[in-house]
């Protein structure tokens, strides 16, 4: 076994010394958004190689295979994502990013490896099946406007009545899986603020329009939207992480560049603080006789998880993980573009424990010294198999 509790009947367990190398193979070759060829060609041929697919590649950095039964049935699809973040890895062990400044800090090698090891397990099941199952390994999550989208676009989900998408987690601790029901990742909008004045000595402020300064009150006032603007109820972050103004000590500059992130789970809300920021910032630079232009981009939408299908797939992870290793996790402020395919399709998205203080594994998701424990392998592997059992129809 994995863990003390891990029920793998699904051949999972035997599969455990593939799935750790095809994970060390992805993580010492990893590559960036919308550049995943190689890794698409890899999991490409290994698809090929388990018979019984039907492969397409509906852009060139992605790969949808179908496993399409004997028997007439419903579609459930299984999504794994496969790029990784410029980030420099600060790992020691032996596998560690061959790519200079890129790295898989976020667990996708070990998503696609899973995704890999249930497609092998399940194409040799295939004369028993009612319905199809597709795996969809999708490329560039991690940069907007997202892979999920375009996969969409291309049919990737036409026909499916659900799909399943897991996520390693290094805060959860191995052996535990987690799970929400309704809005569970926020969208992530994000803005750019440029205040215009006008420049000049910093010992004569006043023949000057100071946009440090009229940069520093949008910033405070920012602060208002979430705390004087929105119902206390909802849940709403703005923030600002760059405020950049400046070269010299002497010299107040014309312009001052602010960046920030919008969080939140409603559509109305998210549009209606878009609309509050522009007034505020309007608001401030006229008062002071600046000038502004601000780049409000609409992220991914939230994930919102279907409430009929987290209930099947909680009592499932129950049967996986064992007594009370199923965790009902509260809605977070990360991402996932996952919910482009739930706009569609009913699906739900769920964490795989992959925490291992004991080993060192502690450190958070995109931090260069991100790693999980690889035992988490066969538990998420063996979700997605006892998932697609319970939803579709299997011949004794």
């Amino acid at each position: 076994m994995t863990t003390a509790n891990a029920r793998l009947r699904g051949g999972t367990d035997d599969l455990k010394e593939q799935l750790v190398a095809w994970r060390r193979h992805l993580h010492r070759h990893p590559e960036l958004s919308f550049q995943e060829h190689n890794t698409a060609d890899f999991v490409e041929e290994r698809l090929r190689g388990f018979g019984g697919l039907e492969i397409k590649r509906l852009t060139p950095t992605s790969v949808i295979a179908r496993l399409i039964g004997a028997y007439p049935g419903k579609t459930l699809a299984l999504r794994a994502d496969m790029d990784a973040l410029p980030i420099q890895e600060e790992n020691g062990h032996e596998f560690v990013s061959q790519a200079p400044g890129v790295m898989h800090a976020c667990g996708h090698d070990g998503h696609t490896s899973m995704l890999l090891a249930a497609a092998k397990l399940l194409a040799a099941r295939k004369d028993k099946l009612h319905g199809e199952i597709r795996f969809i390994f999708q490329h560039a999550e991690e940069l907007p406007p997202g892979g999920a989208r375009e996969l969409v676009e291309a049919g990737a989900v036409d026909g499916v009545d659900w799909i399943l998408g897991e996520h390693l987690s290094s805060l959860l601790p191995l052996g535990q899986i987690g799970l929400g029901y309704g809005a569970t990742a926020a969208s992530p909008d994000n803005f750019s603020i440029v205040i215009k004045g006008s420049g000049g000595h910093a010992g004569s402020p006043h023949r000057s329009v100071d946009s440090i300064a009229i940069g520093a009150q949008v910033v405070t006032n920012l602060q208002h939207i979430v705390s004087r603007n929105t119902d206390p109820l909802e849940r709403l972050v703005v923030s600002v992480t760059q405020f950049t103004a400046g070269a010299s000590n002497n010299v107040i500059p014309d312009t001052a560049l602010l960046r920030g992130t919008v969080r939140c789970f409603d559509d109305n809300l998210r549009r209606e603080v878009s609309r509050q920021i522009e007034r505020l910032v309007a608001g401030i630079t006229s008062a002071h006789g600046a000038s502004y232009e601000i780049d409000y981009l609409f992220g991914y939408d939230p994930v919102v998880n279907d409430d009929k299908l987290t209930r099947i797939i909680e009592e499932v992870a129950g049967e996986v993980a064992g007594a009370g290793q199923v965790s009902i996790l509260p809605p977070g402020m990360g991402a996932e573009d996952f919910s482009a395919y739930q706009r569609k399709v009913p699906g739900t998205f769920v964490m795989i424990g992959a925490g291992n203080p004991s080993r060192g594994i502690i450190h958070p998701h995109h931090h260069p010294k991100f790693d999980f424990d690889e035992d988490a392998l066969p538990i998420g592997t063996e979700l997605f198999l006892q998932v697609a059992e319970r939803l579709l129809e299997w011949e004794p």
